[in-house]
């Protein structure tokens, strides 16, 4: 009994740690605001998975395809952004 405890116990911690790292929340997203800084956004949803740069526009992306936060920046200030699938 006690050897099935402690891992069952450890992996419940871990998912638990991870779910309540998460800067992808509905919560955080409702207070991105056109013209924030890059740090700004980066300081309420943590680092994208990936950023592109085309004629001047940085496209980053928060998440994965399934949920997901994107946002645009010019001159590294928000002038667009969206999500998908925020709780």
């Amino acid at each position: 009994m006690k050897k099935r405890l402690l891992p069952t116990l450890l992996l419940s911690l871990g998912v638990l740690a991870l779910t309540a790292c998460s800067k992808l929340t509905l919560e955080n997203y409702g207070k991105l605001k056109m013209g924030q800084k890059y740090e700004e956004v980066t300081a309420l949803l943590g680092e994208p998975a990936r950023c592109d740069e085309t004629l001047g526009v940085r496209s980053c992306t928060w998440g994965d395809e399934q949920k997901n936060v994107r946002v645009n920046f010019v001159a590294g200030q928000v002038v667009l952004f969206s999500a998908h699938q925020l709780n």
